[in-house]
């Protein structure tokens, strides 16, 4: 495996100092899996977390597009969110660090709110390696998190207009030499107000599962955290 890193496109919504990365993981193709949430261990008192969420001078409109989701129905990710507090993120299901490492500590968080803003709550992952993301293989990875994670598959060039469309950068999947494949993404989070269906607020790679839950509960009601 091999990771490689490079400015992402959206870096001029943040500060100098905040540059949005790319992350290439190389597999070998295996199974993958969940990895151990960053924070699985901690209580879930929430008090002291450092802010990691970023508000974005100029929020994303939701990129429009109707994909493939993990049950293998169409699904209009603009229609089928409106009004729904939501996080998005750009991975692939082979991953093998940060993908699984985020979606557990989304996991995590959510898992501590309260029932009634989970139930709110969407969280969209979009496959950025879609020939090997089938719909069967989203909900076996999706599911082993949370059952109510939605995966969206489909035609690679209409994933990756998507994502610039919200400031991340993906590239095509690259066969190695080996035989493993690298698949470059963007490893930020955006998360998306009810209000206004609007992305307001990034976070990095390697916010942990409490400041997730630290910021949640205002991400629900359209409040900056």
């Amino acid at each position: 495996m091999r990771t490689t890193r490079k400015l992402g496109s959206a870096a001029a919504a943040l500060t100098a100092a905040s540059v949005l990365l790319l992350t290439g993981c190389g597999g070998s193709g295996g199974s993958g899996g969940s990895a151990a949430s960053s924070d699985a261990g901690n209580v879930a008192s929430v008090s002291g977390v450092q802010q990691a969420g970023t508000l974005l001078d100029t929020p994303f409109a939701k990129p429009q597009i109707t994909l493939t989701d993990n049950h293998g129905k169409p699904f209009d990710l603009v229609r089928q969110t409106a009004g729904h507090p939501m996080l998005l993120f750009f991975g692939y299901t082979h991953c093998p660090d940060v993908c699984p490492t985020t979606m557990s500590d989304i996991a995590l968080a959510k898992s501590r709110l309260p029932k009634a803003d989970q139930d709110k709550l969407r969280v969209v992952f979009i496959s950025s390696d879609p020939e090997r993301d089938t719909p069967a293989r989203l909900t076996a990875w999706l599911g082993a998190m949370d059952k109510s994670f939605i995966g969206l598959t489909g035609k690679f060039s209409a994933i990756q207009a998507a994502a610039r469309s919200v400031g991340v950068g993906i590239d095509p999947p690259v066969k190695e030499k080996d035989g493993s494949i690298t698949v470059t993404h963007g490893a930020e989070v955006l998360a998306f107000w009810p209000k206004d269906n609007k992305g307001h607020v990034l976070y990095m790679s390697g916010t942990t599962a409490a400041q997730f839950q630290h910021d949640l509960p205002r991400i629900i009601r359209s409040e900056a955290p």
